[in-house]
């Protein structure tokens, strides 16, 4: 048993130091990295393609990565949103790794993208255990899931920045307590804000916008009491062992680095329109760094 805590462990610290490379790289391109997390159904991909529309009017460059088990439907969805999209499969795999993650950017990313959105699996367990090299993490779930979903995954609402609430059109037919919501949210994460939202409406779109501006303006977002406590009082929910986030600054790291560009494996690039599709490519293959398992692409024709 113990060799298995300690093979696990040292997953989630290779996780870590990616991580932190990651987060470094990007910030010398000058590029945010949001990470969404939610459970399946939670409405995580119609409120993305309505956030990567106000960003997009904005002025914002953005551009968005889905990770789904199948299917490529989440990524031609938010294609319509007029951003550089990408799909990845991660072929059974419930979450996504930084060392995924990176495999897929270099060589797509295009060049001046300000904000990169990541779709994580929708998964509420195993994805809250992986920093992605974010700058800002979001836990989101809908007012069709109950007001207990906080205190069930205190994982992925205790390591949040920021908390969505969404499909607020529902919240009288779903009987949703927005009161017991939020205070169970802030048991587990003692003064994150939360966002409200409704993508049939529109509402909570521009404020959920304000916030991932604020973090490209050099804002620093909430900090977890989780973060800082290494999980020792929850642990991870799916038996992956107790560990942190390992992240030191909090998520918004501000070093110099260098992001690959090298052609690698990368899955089907959506665009809209021909001001879109822009590649930054090198002319060599660098390779991903090695993670546990690497996610497989699909292509969309």
């Amino acid at each position: 048993m113990c060799r298995v805590v300690d093979v696990r462990q040292a997953v989630l610290a290779e996780n870590d130091t990616l991580a932190a490379a990651l987060r470094a790289d990007l910030a010398a391109r000058g590029t945010v990295l949001v990470n969404l997390m939610s459970s399946p159904g939670s409405g995580k991909t119609a409120l993305l393609e309505c956030l990567l529309r106000r960003c997009t009017e904005r002025g914002a460059t953005v551009a968005a990565l889905t990770a789904d088990l199948a299917t490529e439907n989440d990524a031609k969805r938010l294609a319509r949103a007029g951003a550089p999209v990408k799909q990845v499969l991660t072929g059974g795999l419930c979450h996504l790794e930084c060392a995924q993650l990176r495999a897929h950017l270099d060589g797509w990313l295009p060049a001046g993208t300000q904000v990169l959105f990541v779709e994580n699996v929708g998964n509420l367990v195993c994805p809250a255990a992986y920093d992605l090299g974010e700058n800002l993490r979001v836990a989101l779930m809908s007012v069709t899931e109950g007001e207990d979903k906080p205190l069930k995954y205190p994982s992925a609402f205790g390591l949040a920045h920021l908390v969505v609430l969404a499909k607020t059109d529902l919240l009288a037919a779903a009987e949703f307590d927005t009161a017991a919501f939020e205070r169970n949210v802030a048991a587990v994460n003692p003064g994150v804000e939360i966002v409200r939202t409704s993508a049939r409406r529109g509402e909570g779109i521009a404020a959920l916008a304000d916030r991932v501006m604020a973090v490209c303006r050099g804002a620093t977002p909430h900090q977890p009491l989780l973060a800082e406590r290494h999980l020792s009082e929850f642990g991870h929910e799916h038996g992956h062992g107790q560990h942190g986030d390992g992240r030191e600054d909090g998520g918004v790291g501000r070093q110099d680095g260098h992001l690959d560009h090298g052609h690698g494996d990368h899955g089907h690039e959506y665009v809209d329109g021909p001001e879109h599709g822009h590649r930054e490519q090198g002319p060599g293959t660098t390779g991903a760094p090695a993670g546990p398992r690497r996610a497989e692409t699909a292509e969309v024709r």
